[in-house]
């Protein structure tokens, strides 16, 4: 049996490509294949699992030397079980840069492509294939690729996502603006969530300068209910930093519907970092960033001290 997942942290392209890509393996290649989770999912990607009646995955911590494994939407070691290298390898398919460190046992298919979303590389990869996949499997696949894109706002979005969304939608008789509403309502509800656990929701670990981050973005329609509670949040990454053996959280706050980013700035680290990496003055424990809004195009490669 294989097992399939993306991300640490996952959000609803590592959660739902896992499951695209085991039904992919199980029922059109013959290699039986299982989708797991790597910690809970965000709440977008929670609430598209009921939408399409999925049962959500088993969350695993760590693999062994006997499993088989096919990872999706990373190929970053630190976002992937402690034992990766110990384990199977046999794919890795991807839209992210190449970050390095992952080793296999053999020879692999690596499928790394400049696109915005991992399930729009999937679509390329089944071709005729996808013809035959359930609505929920297509369902899936235009969810991964909204959300990727929000709701093609990103600019990370090519005119092949776009393409490939609108022919999903068409086939699956769902209106595009109406199913991106409730996925980014359901994103933007917080509510029930700690400091902690906002900060490392959608999370990736990076080494900038010789500092090593915890980079977190949230989207939401909502971000007055994340800024409110700023002042806890900014007291939180203390903790979470130490916890996960970080020098600093960052935190953005994207407003989906303005196209603009919120950075939190709690101490002078933070502050030269905004005004080195994005050209701006810092005056308060907060700058907003327009027009940024994708950690991966935007944010990651802009960071300097």
């Amino acid at each position: 049996m294989i097992k399939v997942f993306g991300h640490k942290s996952p959000d609803t392209d590592a959660t739902l490509s896992a499951i695209i890509w085991a039904w992919y393996l199980t029922n059109i290649r013959n290699a039986p294949a299982t989708p797991y989770l790597l910690g809970e999912p965000n709440t977008e990607a929670a609430f598209l699992l009921g939408h399409w009646g999925f049962t959500k995955p088993e969350i695993i911590a760590d693999v062994t030397a006997d499993d088989r494994v096919a990872i999706v939407d990373t190929n970053n070691p630190a976002e992937l079980p402690p034992s990766i290298n110990d384990a199977q390898i046999i794919s890795i398919i991807d839209h992210h840069m190449l970050v390095g460190g992952l080793k296999t046992k053999t020879p692999i298919n690596i499928v790394i492509r400049p696109l915005a979303c991992t399930a729009t590389v999937m679509h390329d990869m089944m071709g005729e294939d996808l013809a035959g996949a359930p609505r929920d499997i297509k369902g899936a696949m235009l969810s991964c690729i909204l959300s990727d894109t929000l709701e093609f706002r990103s600019p990370t979005t090519t005119d092949h996502d776009r393409a490939v969304a609108e022919k999903l939608a068409t086939d699956l008789g769902v209106n595009i603006p109406d199913l991106a509403s409730a996925m980014f309502a359901a994103k933007s509800d917080i509510s029930r969530f700690s400091d902690a656990e906002l900060l490392r929701m959608d999370s990736k670990e990076y080494n900038v300068a010789g500092k090593e981050l915890r980079v977190s973005v949230l989207e939401t329609t909502s971000p007055k209910t994340v800024l409110d509670r700023k002042a806890s949040l900014m007291a939180s990454m203390i903790g979470v930093a130490k916890e996960d053996g970080a020098d600093q959280v960052l935190l953005f706050v994207v407003d989906i519907l303005k196209e603009e980013a919120t950075l939190l700035v709690p101490n002078d680290l933070v502050k030269q970092m905004a005004e080195a990496s994005f050209g701006v003055k810092v005056s308060g424990d907060t700058v907003v960033l327009p027009g940024v809004m994708s950690r991966k195009k935007q944010i990651i490669p802009a960071l300097k001290l």
